[in-house]
């Protein structure tokens, strides 16, 4: 601070330059609230800004204050700031020389009691209810038996031992862990991306994909679950296109994930329980359902036999079938002597009686009586052919006569037909025309319409159609068998394929089999 006497003044009063006063004026407050507690309501929040460093407004019915938090405060919150949250910020009040303004340069913020926690969590719950996310008609059951099991969670810490623990005790399956941070900066970012992640994978590629995901993390406090209860995470819950279940906290904490998951289970190892059966129980219930049906074979067997020996007690013996047959057969046999001597006898005296009617007389008269008959009837035959051709001469001779005078009429004809042959040629031509026109944009019409509907517009969009080795497309994965010619159809082109087994590459070296008794591991994530 500097002064000096000014002989011209009128008063001996010092003076000081602008720059001096700001900064006696700075260090005056700093030293004098260098740590203070200031509630108020959050006002003008927009976010981090893009140096990291947060601004924005402490204010309540009567007075507002400049607040900032710097980028390495920021990263250490237990929770971030909203706008209207009332909070209680702790800090130290400072000055602005360039421009003559105080704020608090804040370096803890907490939430104005757990009231305002709850309030705020219950207004979001409010929203997202009204939106529909959590409708139990939109939670989808569990799968009874899921091959494989998504988590997310910690890498480190006793939840994810104890949910591997728990899945190898009950019914071990293969686990994919996705480690992130359940807690701090940046936690609900990595989670929402593990859920996304895990969707999006492909049945059948190189990593399976999940069919049940659970989401964990161990107990703590309101502040320690607050990102369970962020928006963002809530809406990737609620939109996982695989079941997931919930396990955030112990069996009294809630958070808004717990609302949209499918399933929410009270601690992690009871989501381990929720997502695979007891191995053991299937069994022993799988050898008694066998047992029951062995037995009821057994059963049924037994039944069926004593119905069938019922029943053939009271079916007649063979020799009271056949005793009637038998006694009808003999007599036939017994007849069919005389009845063949009775036969002949009648024949014979038919004959008899045919030849005495048989004279040579007789038939020399019918000889001679049919050989004048064919004479009479070639007589008239000669005569009706000498007809027949008098009238063919008379008749080519008219049509001689007719025939020289045919040329000049048939050359009027022909030049009549030649005219009416144009015309109707010209009226054919323009009656094609128009059909090739019409039938060209009917054919244009249906060649867009299969374009539209082609199945190689559906291949520019990046998918593949699969054909066996007879050229028929693949409709189903059950329909391939390890080491079957396939071949995979590219929108620009086509290449061939094997099958291999479960999904993997034929040429993929196989994993040596369990021995007998030795226990299924998860294997190490550490």
């Amino acid at each position: 601070m500097t002064s000096f006497f000014d002989s011209e003044s009128p008063s001996n009063v010092a003076e000081y330059s602008v720059s001096e006063l700001s900064g006696s004026i700075k260090r005056t407050i700093e030293q004098t609230f260098e740590h203070v507690r200031v509630r108020g309501e959050i006002s003008g929040y927009r976010g981090p800004h893009s140096s990291g460093h947060a601004y924005f407004t402490l204010k309540d019915d009567r007075a507002r204050i400049d607040a900032v938090v710097w980028k390495g405060t920021f990263a250490r919150l237990k929770f971030r700031p909203e706008e209207g949250m009332e909070v209680i910020a702790t800090g130290r009040v400072t000055t602005f020389p360039g421009s003559s303004k105080y704020q608090v340069v804040i370096d803890a913020l907490e939430p104005a009691g757990a009231g305002a926690l709850m309030a705020l969590i219950e207004e979001r719950k409010r929203k997202l209810a009204a939106e529909g996310l959590f409708d139990a008609g939109r939670k989808r059951p569990l799968p009874f038996m899921p091959k494989v099991i998504g988590v997310v969670t910690s890498p480190t810490g006793a939840v994810i031992r104890d949910i591997l623990h728990r899945i190898a005790d009950r019914f071990p399956v293969h686990v994919l862990v996705w480690p992130v941070r359940v807690q701090g900066d940046g936690a609900c970012e990595e989670i929402v991306a593990a859920i996304e992640g895990f969707n999006a994978l492909q049945p059948g590629g190189p990593i399976a994909r999940p069919d049940v995901l659970i989401v964990a993390r161990g107990g703590g406090s309101l502040e320690d679950l607050w990102c369970f209860n962020d928006e963002a995470m809530v809406r990737a819950a609620a939109g996982s296109a695989i079941p997931l279940i919930s396990a955030v906290g112990h069996e009294t904490d809630w958070t808004l994930i717990d609302h949209a998951a499918d399933q929410r289970a009270p601690t992690p190892t009871g989501a381990a329980e929720m997502a695979v059966p007891v191995k053991a129980d299937l069994e022993a219930q799988l050898a008694s359902l066998s047992a029951r049906l062995k037995g009821a074979a057994v059963r049924q067997m037994d039944n069926r036999r004593q119905t069938l020996r019922s029943l053939a007690r009271a079916l007649p013996s063979l020799d009271q079938l056949l005793a009637l047959p038998r006694r009808r057969f003999d007599e036939a046999a017994a007849g069919i002597g005389r009845g063949l001597q009775m036969n002949t006898a009648n024949k014979r005296r038919s004959f008899e009686r045919s030849a005495a009617h048989l004279r040579p007389d007789l038939l020399t008269a019918r000889i001679v009586d049919r050989r004048q008959r064919v004479v009479d009837a070639v007589n008239r035959a000669e005569r009706i052919v000498e007809r027949q051709v008098h009238r063919g001469a008379a008749r080519v001779a008219s049509a001689d006569a007719s025939l020289r005078a045919l040329p000049s009429r048939l050359i009027g004809q022909v030049h009549r037909a030649s005219d009416r042959v144009s015309a109707m040629s010209r009226r054919a031509d323009a009656a094609i025309a128009a059909d090739l026109r019409r039938l060209k944009s009917a054919v244009a019409a249906q060649d867009r319409v299969l374009q539209s509907l082609s199945y190689r517009n559906v291949l520019q969009r990046g998918f593949a159609l699969v054909r066996d080795a007879a050229g028929e497309p693949v409709k189903q994965a059950a329909a391939v068998h390890s080491g079957m010619a396939l071949s995979v159809e590219f929108a620009d082109g086509r290449v061939a394929a094997v099958a291999g087994e479960d999904g993997t590459p034929s040429q993929a070296p196989k994993k040596r089999p369990a021995r007998a008794g030795e226990p299924t591991k998860q294997g190490s994530l550490f």
